[in-house]
């Protein structure tokens, strides 16, 4: 999945409303951010193979460091400390944990059979949604833009970057999955690890620099 997952941080940033949306997108991310670094120091590895799905031409022939369940869950894990011990706030680091972990959920429901369990173990997991183009456009784009809906709920702008910040990075998320569904496949391995790399962590920057032109807007009936 793609802007699948940022679905799931949108709708976590009322839980944990000390959080900033940029960290709740790298918690979500964690995985998909750590694997280039994996694939460009060679521990990891990518084939691009058009056809091996509808949706995705990727075929993952390892990332067990970066997506095997294990892994995703320690990554989860020492981010959720980290951020812990840097904050102080519970919810937000539990938000932190669970997002992790959600990466992969929604990774199992997408991938064909290609997430490990463990790093060495033979069991590859994966439910295929990226066969079905219409099934993955309808999944993700109900999630993102129910995701989206929630946040705008629950926050509201302070000032122009809350509101065109925001909206601007919601545009640019929709015109990179197209783009990446409809673009021409990667030329190798390398150039998608670096492209990678960047795509991960512009909106995680972006989602925190807009959201902190943002503030929860409290439930009506629980003003103190």
């Amino acid at each position: 999945m793609f802007i699948g997952h940022y679905a799931v941080a949108l709708v976590a940033r009322s839980a944990a409303p000390r959080a900033s949306l940029g960290v709740l997108f790298g918690a979500t991310q964690l995985p998909d951010l750590v694997w280039p670094v994996c694939v460009l120091l060679g521990w990891e590895h990518v084939e691009i193979v058009p056809g091996i799905t509808a949706f995705n031409p990727l075929e993952f022939t390892s990332h067990p460091w970066s997506h095997s369940l294990l892994m995703v869950t320690a990554w989860g894990a020492l981010a959720g400390l980290a951020y812990h011990l840097l904050a102080r706030d519970r919810a937000g680091a539990a938000a932190v944990v669970f997002l992790a972990i959600s990466h992969w959920v929604l990774d199992w429901v997408s991938h064909r059979p290609d997430l490990p369990v463990w790093p060495g173990g033979m069991e590859r997991l994966g439910l295929g949604l990226w066969n079905s183009i219409p099934g993955t456009l309808l999944v993700e784009g109900s999630l993102f833009f129910a995701g989206a809906a929630m946040y705008l709920r629950r926050t509201h702008a302070r000032d122009r970057i809350g509101r065109y910040g925001f909206w601007s990075l919601l545009v640019v998320l929709v015109a990179a999955y197209i783009a990446d569904r409809f673009g021409p496949p990667p030329p190798s391995e390398r150039v998608l690890g670096w492209f990678a790399l960047f795509a991960g962590w512009l909106p995680v920057l972006w989602a925190g620099w807009a959201d902190g032109h943002r503030s929860c807007t409290i439930p009506a009936g629980k003003e103190s």
